[in-house]
């Protein structure tokens, strides 16, 4: 894989689950927004989230942006200009977490920021992204995603996540 000035070889090692290290730190996710939540009450846990994953030899790091959507951030009283800044917030801490690892590791290749975007499912916290029974047109779910999609396509992320996408029934 070249981009630009980033050379990475196949296998690429993705990050864990970014939850995982976040409830190791001591993190409460037990909230409809899960680890978009620490997005504003703790960004430095999730910085120090990737730079975990980054030094044990992740070549890529997911962005907290799996459950950061403007449904979610505006039904706990977000206004959208907030609720946007927060969904590329994701990606300017894994910036941050980048740039500390590169100044720790000189030598290191520049890794991946890879920007999350979860299922419909995830939004509703209610397990439905496994199984995809939304109970929506294909309108509805274009236009929930189609926001949230553009915005991270055009932040400084490298490529995009689409995660936990349900079979078609």
């Amino acid at each position: 894989f070249n981009s630009g000035s980033m050379i990475l070889t196949y296998p690429l090692l993705l990050d864990g689950g970014l939850s995982n290290e976040l409830e190791r730190q001591g993190c409460n996710l037990n909230q409809k927004l899960w680890s978009a939540k620490l997005l504003e009450s703790n960004p430095e846990a999730i910085i120090l989230a990737h730079l975990m994953y980054l030094e044990s030899g992740a070549q890529c790091i997911i962005t907290s942006s799996y459950q950061a959507t403007l449904p979610g951030f505006m039904a706990i009283g977000y206004d959208k200009h907030s609720a946007r800044g927060l969904i590329l917030k994701s990606v300017q801490l894994a910036e941050e977490a980048r740039s500390r690892f590169l100044s720790l590791n000189p030598h290191a290749s520049k890794p991946l920021i890879a920007a999350s975007i979860g299922p419909y499912g995830a939004y509703l916290a209610d397990g439905s992204e496994y199984r995809g029974d939304y109970v929506i047109s294909d309108q509805e779910l274009t236009d929930f995603h189609k926001p949230r999609i553009e915005l991270l396509d055009n932040s400084t992320a490298d490529i995009l996540a689409c995660e936990t996408i349900p079979g078609f029934q």
